[in-house]
């Protein structure tokens, strides 16, 4: 199953975080276009509360970011709903990614590294393995946010738009098909990439060679898959 592996790379954490992103949104895409954006927004919550409750049920356990996410967007949903205009739910990106670029920067410029704070325990990369990781997805998050903010502010709400194919969608649902066509499919493109430009800078220390006698080894390259989760931009 080797040809799998090296033709979807992601374990079984990562599919569950690429479905609790594409799950909600689609639905949220659905119940906008039919019924308008407060269905389509109780659509996303519900969805999102159903996209944890898998996560739990499938992995045992809630992964950090993903929860913290997906938590985010319930309380901008419900703010959408309250007063009734998509911005909250779509500024939710904006905000939530340059927040987090913003914090993984200031770590790197005062030698905190946080992905390496977390994970240097299970996994064993170099420094400049681990700054280049958390430099790259910082830079991916600033992109995003600027991406996300362009689309929001291009297409209005109200306006109905002519696309390709005979193709009408309003403002919301361009914002939407934006996330599901590129964002999404971007994501995985990028962390299919960041997994395997991690592999050039694992150490090999002693826990390798005690494998041999019976020790622990030292992550494997399918292990060093976990550390990379799916950049999660609901």
């Amino acid at each position: 199953m080797s040809w799998l592996r090296k033709l979807y790379p992601f374990n079984a954490e990562q599919t569950v975080n690429i479905l609790s992103e594409f799950g909600p949104l689609v639905a949220m895409f659905i119940m906008n276009a039919a019924y308008g954006i407060n269905v389509g927004t109780w659509a996303l919550i519900i969805t999102t509360a159903m996209a944890i409750a898998a996560m739990l049920i499938v992995l045992g356990r809630l992964p950090m970011f993903p929860l913290i996410a997906s938590s985010v967007t319930i309380v901008f949903g419900f703010l959408t709903i309250i007063t009734g205009h998509p911005m909250w739910v779509q500024i939710k990106v904006t905000i939530f990614n340059a927040l987090f670029a913003v914090f993984l920067f200031g770590g790197l410029y005062f030698d905190r590294n946080f992905f390496q704070y977390i994970f240097e325990k299970t996994f064993n990369y170099s420094k400049k393995g681990w700054d280049n990781f958390t430099w790259s997805f910082a830079w991916f998050f600033v992109f995003t946010a600027i991406a996300n903010e362009f689309v929001r502010l291009t297409f209005e709400k109200s306006t109905v738009y002519q696309l390709p194919f005979g193709m009408e969608l309003d403002g919301v649902n361009i914002w939407i098909l934006f996330k599901i066509a590129f964002i999404m499919p971007l994501s995985g493109l990028y962390a299919w990439w960041l997994t395997m430009m991690m592999q050039k800078y694992r150490i090999e220390d002693s826990a390798d060679d005690g494998a041999s006698n019976g020790g622990a080894s030292a992550p494997s390259q399918s292990a060093a898959k976990e550390v990379v989760t799916q950049p999660h931009i609901p």
